[in-house]
């Protein structure tokens, strides 16, 4: 049974710990201001973009070369009826690796078809997931900009 939450993969050259380590360095390539640790079991950060969307975030697992995973606690999205829509969602990087490099698997749980803010956040998604395959490439974060 499908759970038709947004999910999208990609492959890299790069190794499982090079991989995580790139997704634990949120502030590289999830633009936007955030508040607190993002590499530390059970810490909580922030996200924020102007008055548009408010998110916390609960670091449930952080398996090095295998697993990241956040529990959305709170969430403010202004441009959805329910701004609550995240609440209650989870975003999950399954990092494994292949005889072609390391693949990674996306997952924002919860975040399905149903929810008004699925197009836009699925686009930006995308957006993000992209500026995270291309800091993991390259070693290098993009400049700041928020789709």
């Amino acid at each position: 049974m499908t759970d038709h939450s947004f999910r999208t993969t990609f492959t890299v050259e790069q190794s499982p710990a090079e991989v995580f380590a790139a997704i634990i360095d949120v502030r590289a390539w999830w633009s936007g201001d955030i508040d607190g640790r993002t590499d530390a079991p059970g810490a909580e950060f922030t996200y924020r973009y102007e008055d548009v969307h408010y998110s916390r975030q609960r670091i449930t697992e952080l398996a090095p070369g295998r697993r990241v995973a956040w529990r959305v606690e709170e969430a403010r999205l202004s441009f959805t009826a329910d701004p609550a829509e995240w609440t209650g969602t989870e975003i999950i990087f399954d990092i494994v690796g292949t005889d072609r490099g390391t693949e990674v698997t996306f997952t924002h749980l919860g975040l399905v078809a149903a929810f008004e803010c699925f197009d836009a956040c699925s686009n930006a998604w995308g957006h993000y997931v992209g500026r995270l395959q291309r800091l993991i490439a390259t070693g290098r974060s993009e400049p700041a900009e928020v789709a």
